[in-house]
């Protein structure tokens, strides 16, 4: 099969009558499009093009085959505008994933940085297709290919991805102010806590796995738990359970730190208990997060969020 460039030349000179027309619409030599058309004469074996002191006019073979190759052309641009949008396209959209968390207490100054410097830099605004869920669920939909970059929290990377830290938080135990543990002096011990039921987010998220790793950690692996008060799909449903008066509830700092500060709630010491975590950015393939508006993504959650 000839290659397009070539039948680009046969259309150009069949259209102009000459080869030194077409040398002069295609800006090369009229030598380059003489070795061209003969070539490509040599590869198909049919004589395209009939010479004459006037100029060249295609054989009744040769207005066939460039009757083709027009068509040909003509759909290889269509492909060539068609993958130019989807390139366009690509760039334009960041299709993410975020943990509960993070969605709801740090995402939303990062995205609102990345639309403030893709306007000073002028690049295309941005589309971000967003999906919440908790971290198990971003990395399922990393490793399919939903999206291209997710952020999590918990206490390892996930598996099969590549990531990097971008900040860092801590889990901590509240109560209202009413409750009985408020008031105590003394640090409530791994063992109490376990014990204790507790109003904590489902299996799958990273806040509840970070606090299960911490009680196997300072335990042991055969940890035994008391069954939860309540299991709540979202960070702030927990902050309102526990305004509400349930709890103790295990819960990221960051959603609890203005109740803290106007005195809606408080927090528990608990001894030996490391529930410090990290927020990681996830993605697939490449050492370094998808080119664009992902990799600027990455950048500034690891400038803004807490460390």
């Amino acid at each position: 099969m000839p290659e397009l460039s070539a039948m680009e030349v046969l259309v150009a000179v069949a259209d102009a009558g000459s080869f030194n027309a077409a040398a002069g619409e295609l800006r090369v030599s009229q030598q380059a499009v003489s070795s061209r058309i003969a070539a490509l004469e040599g590869q198909t074996g049919v004589t395209l093009l009939a010479r004459t002191p006037r100029g060249s006019s295609p054989t009744p073979a040769g207005l066939v085959v460039s009757q083709w190759a027009a068509r040909l052309l003509s759909l290889a641009g269509e492909m060539d505008a068609g993958l130019a949008a989807l390139r366009l396209d690509a760039r334009s959209t960041l299709r993410m994933a975020a943990s509960v968390t993070i969605a709801e207490y740090l995402l939303p100054s990062w995205l609102v940085v990345l639309r403030a410097e893709g306007v000073h830099r002028n690049d295309a605004a941005v589309t971000v297709d967003l999906v919440v869920t908790n971290s198990s669920g971003v990395a399922r939909h990393v490793r399919d290919g939903d999206v291209e970059l997710g952020f999590v929290e918990g206490p390892s990377a996930p598996r099969r991805l590549r990531s990097v830290t971008v900040g860092r938080d801590r889990l901590v135990v509240a109560v209202r102010l009413e409750h009985p543990w408020a008031q105590r002096e003394k640090p409530v011990a791994p063992s109490e806590l376990a014990g204790t039921p507790l109003v904590v987010r489902e299996e799958g998220s990273g806040t509840r796995d970070v606090f299960v790793a911490a009680l196997r950690a300072a335990i042991g692996p055969a940890l035994d738990s008391a069954e939860p008060e309540l299991v709540l799909p979202t960070t702030a449903a927990v902050r309102a359970a526990l305004i509400a008066g349930a709890g103790p509830a295990v819960i990221s700092e960051l959603a609890v730190a203005d109740d803290i500060h106007a005195g809606r709630l408080t927090t528990v010491p608990v001894a030996e208990l490391d529930l410090s975590r990290r927020f990681r950015a996830i993605w697939r393939g490449t050492a370094r997060p998808p080119a664009g508006a992902a990799r600027n993504l990455v950048g500034i959650a690891t400038r803004l969020s807490p460390h």
